[in-house]
């Protein structure tokens, strides 16, 4: 009956939240009340680096453990995690492997242990240890029970995982991997609802001519252009001031904690990089990029999310309708020495730059 109470909570768990710790901590919860060990934790396996973490640790130096990391292979949860096989240690004493171990590490007051892989798939995602439990009275069934809760836990992380990705796909634009307009106007409300004291800037860009590159290229190279662009406003600005792409050839720049002064010069970098860089030159090109560019702050010019918007929109269509490859900011209008065009001007000079964006 305890058994089935523990699956009940365990269940109900995992189809009431979420949130992947509060899951994970309920079954590690469960499993320390049901084999009462003296230590225990859960490690997850960083795919990226090879390696483990510590997630979940109790009765241990827990401060130490979260920055400790293990090569896959590495010490017993290593070697779990590596070869997918569960370790089941009733009583170190009488296995002279071990017994040998715990005489090595005096400090672990080694007496049993069991590390059991979270896998699905095939695939090893974490390993759960329980140190000095009662294994001494662990039946076959009971390491049955000790795996099912494991499988719990797989279950969890994969479902936090898909969880991740329909977030993440749901807000970033798959043509260039930034944050997408729907994402803007919640990071923009959220800078907003901090009050006006809190300042920040916001730039908006759109790329000039950027339909002749279609024209003369096809729209796969201009997808890739955007690509490129997109990453060239990620290295400029920093993960500090998220880049976001509007729609079409437009992009947005927030800049939290921005003030004025300072994002100009951030704007101005951006400017000149951009026209100083040449793009899919890896797949036999050189396309030149301009672009028209409007800078707003927060709060002076504009304190709702809409007319701080409109404030960059605004002077991003001033050089868009006027000059090109230019920047404007609000309050101090253009920045950059630029003849006046008329349409039919800059209609010609915009076939001229499609035309020769190969060398």
């Amino acid at each position: 009956m305890d058994q089935v109470r523990v699956f009940h909570d365990v269940a109900r768990a995992l189809t009431s939240q979420l949130e992947l710790g509060v899951i994970l901590r309920t079954i590690m919860d469960k499993m320390a009340q049901f084999f009462a060990p003296e230590r225990w934790s859960l490690l997850m396996v960083d795919e990226k680096a090879n390696e483990l973490y510590y997630e979940i640790a109790i009765g241990e130096e827990t401060e130490y453990l979260r920055t400790l990391r293990l090569k896959m292979g590495e010490g017993v949860a290593g070697w779990v995690a590596q070869s997918n096989q569960a370790l089941i240690v009733p009583s170190v004493t009488t296995d002279p492997q071990w017994s040998a171990y715990a005489r090595r590490h005096p400090e672990l007051n080694m007496q049993s242990l069991a590390c059991v892989p979270i896998q699905a798939d095939g695939k090893v995602l974490g390993v759960i240890q329980l140190m000095n439990s009662k294994l001494d009275l662990m039946s076959e069934y009971s390491v049955t029970f000790l795996r099912i809760l494991c499988d719990y836990a797989a279950i969890a992380i994969q479902n936090s995982r898909r969880m991740e990705l329909i977030q993440e796909l749901t807000i970033t634009d798959d043509v260039t991997g930034l944050f997408n307009a729907r994402y803007l106007y919640k990071a923009i409300e959220e800078e907003v609802r901090k009050g006006r004291r809190n300042h920040f800037s916001l730039m908006f860009m759109d790329m000039d001519h950027f339909k002749e590159v279609n024209d003369t290229h096809g729209h796969l190279v201009g997808s890739r252009l955007l690509a490129e662009v997109g990453n060239l406003l990620q290295r400029v600005f920093g993960t500090s001031n998220p880049a976001f792409r509007y729609g079409g050839d437009e992009f947005v720049v927030l800049m939290p904690g921005v003030e004025k002064e300072r994002a100009v010069t951030l704007a101005r970098t951006i400017y000149d990089t951009l026209g100083e860089s040449r793009f899919l030159t890896g797949e036999g090109l050189s396309l030149r990029v301009q672009g028209s560019l409007g800078l707003a702050t927060f709060p002076e010019d504009g304190d709702t999310v809409h007319s701080i918007i409109r404030a960059a929109d605004t002077m991003m269509y001033e050089v868009k309708n006027t000059t090109r490859n230019n920047l404007a900011v609000v309050g101090m209008g253009l920045l950059y020495d630029r003849p006046m065009q008329t349409p039919e001007q800059r209609e010609a000079r915009g076939t001229a730059i499609g035309q020769s964006m190969v060398t």
